[in-house]
Order: structure tokens, then sequence, then C-alpha cells
């Protein structure tokens, strides 16, 4: 969970988000390799003596600068794409969650189970317990099995909201009248915070996610707990 003295990004929980990590490193390496190629540039710009009144045209830096951007542009595409098209695969899931996004709350379905759903709400300031977390922390979180492919459906019952969890590097748009779709895989047990990351309306960053990352046997243990409330 990121806190007020975080400045770089969380601890990934899942493979998605240490590719991601992986890519902002690589793309981060190439911006201060340019930072540093172009400030020496300047600096010996300004401060150097050199003097060409009759120069009129450089054909052969011109072709220099512009192809080294071109071929420092594809050296980080092509890590992008590679990363897209694996966040966008889905790998035989085996637990499927359907999650609704309402003002100001979300809903969630577990669908390999019968009549297995429920509200999640903020939890109100005079109802924290002393281990909670103001404005993150719900009444009923989202328990889902750690190691074990999730696959969540995401929608919207009336304006657009956005389902993300940073540390799973996972964020998608729960739009009304769409099923938009994402995967997931959590490697260790723990709680995972996130928030609705869509601006539509007056207290609309009050919309917390909370996923508790479980071992099977207590995932199984709440399956029946919940089935029989």
């Amino acid at each position: 969970m990121a806190t007020w003295k975080t400045l770089l990004l969380q601890d990934s929980s899942s493979p998605l988000m240490e590719q991601l990590s992986f890519f902002h490193d690589h793309t981060l390496l190439v911006l201060v390799i340019i930072t540093i190629l172009v400030g020496q540039l300047m600096y010996s710009l300004f401060f150097n003596k050199f003097i060409h009144r009759y120069l009129l045209e450089g054909q052969l830096i011109e072709l220099i600068w512009t192809i080294l951007p071109a071929i420092t542009l594809i050296f980080i595409a092509l890590p992008s794409l590679r990363l897209i098209y694996i966040l966008d695969d889905t790998n035989n899931p085996l637990l499927t969650v359907k999650t609704i996004g309402h003002q100001w709350y979300w809903s969630y379905e577990y669908s390999d189970f019968k009549t297995l759903e429920f509200d999640s709400y903020m939890t109100p300031i005079n109802e924290m317990k002393p281990w909670n977390f103001r404005l993150l922390d719900v009444d009923n979180r989202v328990v889902v099995p750690f190691k074990t492919q999730i696959r969540m459906l995401v929608t919207a019952a009336d304006v657009i909201h956005s389902w993300t969890i940073p540390a799973l590097g996972v964020k998608i748009d729960a739009t009304p009248g769409r099923l938009n779709q994402t995967n997931f895989l959590s490697n260790r047990a723990g709680l995972l915070y996130g928030q609705c990351s869509e601006i539509c309306g007056a207290n609309h960053s009050f919309m917390p996610i909370v996923i508790e990352s479980v071992t099977s046997n207590y995932f199984i243990k709440w399956i029946y707990k919940m089935m029989e409330l």
C-alpha cells in the first residue's frame, strides 16, 4: 500500500506488475541517458567559442539527429508492445469475479457460485477500527486465492468508473452498457488496496477497493460461510 512517504512504485504482488516495473525502469534509464546527452550538448554549445560564419547546412548531423531518436523510440516501443499483449492475455482463469461500479460503492458477484454477491462500501470513520485505513478500507473485501488465475469482468450501473489495484498492475474502466475483462494473479497472501481512478462526480475519490489474497483452503471456507448467510 502507498503511504505518505512512498516515492517509488509499490512492491508488485503479481507477475504483471513485475513486468510493468521492469518496463518503467527500462524507460527511465533511456530518459536519463537522453537527459545527460542533451544537457552535455547544451553545455558545450553555451560555453564553446567555435564560430563558422558561412555554415548554411549540415546534412550529416541532421541525418544523425533524425535516426537516433527513431532508434531510441524503437527501444521503448518494442517492450511496450510486448507488455500490452501480456496484459491482454487471459490464461485459463480458475475463478471469475464480476464487479459493478455504482455511486459510491462497488458490487461483486462470484459467477462460479450461485447467489454469492455483495456490496462493498467504504468503512465510515465512526465505525473504523485501529487497524483500518481512512478512506481505503471497506466493509466487505474481495477475497481471492493467491497463485490462482482470476478473471475480472467489470461494468458500471450509472457512470464511468475505473477498477484499479496498483500492486496488481490492474486498471480497467467500468463503462455502463459494456462488459470489460481483465485478469490477474496474486503472488502472495495479504491485503491489496486500490481506488476508483475516474473523476465523474463529487466525492468520487472515496470508492475504495480492497482485495484479500488468501490460501485456497481459507478461500473455500469463506465461500461456504458466505453462501450460508
